[in-house]
């Protein structure tokens, strides 16, 4: 009898531990396919971006370790990118294109340089800020105002301007610092937004503003870099937080003009015709789709305007109020550009940097 027993229980513990190996067998299966699925899932290659600067690269690292593509940085302008691509006949060095002036991606699009993307979360983004086909979407917007350096004013006798009329008056000859609107696609919108808000009287206040500028630099940043240097005593700039710390190491102080701020949404797009149109469009999707990826710009960006773009996303905050924006038809942005720079290269002149 005991024989019995004993011979009943061994049988038990046989058939455990082979269930056991079995199920182990089984998980070790499961896991190695969902590691397979994974691995197939992901997009191989390298992802080619046109990026208004490499500080983006923690945003892009993030994207390859969760999509797969590694990720290369070209750094350009808005304006150079547009002018490349045309100058090429529209085949791009690129996959995507992440920031710059709307108004460039509106001509692209016009031209038949770049790729729709449809994806679900496009539904959510506020239309104003995104083209309603497609093309091109706005990761946030950029606003313009005045920096100034107080030394430089103290010591020549002269107020800091208040509004855009201000800088048009003769004490201001030599001191003022702007941006060639050709590259930059910042103070191309202000160009536009001043039209717009001056109408008929505006292309004689850029007359007026040309003559107390020298040079028209050719980065966004330089009217604000090259103040806080003490090169020049007023910079029409972009303002973000990297001017809230430019306060804390030199005299300057950032002023918002009172008729209210310029603004240009800054664009997202993927180049028709790229060598990575998968990982272009993939990107697209994985950054719009994630609120966590916003946020993460907002932090790069040094400010959170991506508000205006996707309003309901939670832990930020403007750093302005909406009514401190001027009125502005952005559809007039693209429609008018290259009038409006053909007008302003005979102005300019030479004192355009190339």
């Amino acid at each position: 009898m005991k024989k019995r027993i004993l011979a009943i229980l061994m049988m038990v513990t046989m058939v455990s531990v082979l269930a056991g190996c079995g199920k182990k067998a089984a998980d070790d299966a499961n896991s190695d396919s969902k590691e397979a699925d994974e691995k197939s899932t992901k997009i191989e290659g390298t992802l080619n971006v046109v990026a208004t600067s490499e500080n983006y690269q923690p945003l892009f690292d993030r994207f390859t370790e969760e999509v797969g593509p590694e990720v290369e940085f070209i750094s350009m302008s808005s304006g150079e990118v547009l002018s490349k691509l045309k100058a090429e006949g529209g085949t791009p060095a690129a996959d995507v294109w992440f920031g710059g002036g709307i108004d460039a991606f509106m001509d692209a699009k016009e031209n038949g340089l770049l790729e729709q993307v449809n994806f679900d979360a496009a539904a959510d983004l506020t239309p104003e800020y995104k083209d309603s086909e497609n093309y091109y979407f706005s990761k946030g917007v950029t606003v313009v105002g005045f920096i100034v350096n107080n030394e430089i004013l103290e010591e020549k006798g002269l107020e800091a301007p208040k509004s855009w009329d201000d800088l048009t008056k003769p004490e201001y000859e030599g001191e003022i610092l702007m941006s060639n609107p050709a590259i930059s696609g910042t103070n191309y919108a202000v160009v536009n937004a001043l039209l717009q808000l001056k109408g008929d009287a505006g292309w004689q206040y850029f007359e007026d503003l040309n003559k107390n500028i020298t040079y028209y630099s050719k980065r966004g940043s330089d009217p604000s870099t090259k103040v806080a240097a003490g090169e020049v005593a007023i910079g029409i700039t972009y303002i973000d937080g990297t001017l809230a710390e430019l306060e804390e190491s030199a005299d300057v102080s950032v002023i918002y003009p009172e008729e209210g701020m310029p603004f240009v949404p800054e664009g997202v797009a993927a180049f028709a015709n790229s060598e990575n149109e998968e990982a272009a469009k993939a990107f697209i999707e994985w950054f719009y789709s994630d609120d966590e990826n916003l946020k993460q710009l907002a932090e790069i960006d040094q400010k959170n305007t991506v508000l205006l773009v996707k309003p309901e996303i939670e832990g930020l905050e403007l750093d302005f109020k909406q009514d401190e924006l001027l009125t502005e038809d952005l559809s007039l942005f693209g429609s008018q550009r290259e009038e409006i720079l053909e007008k302003w290269a005979t102005l300019m002149g030479d004192k355009g940097e190339e």
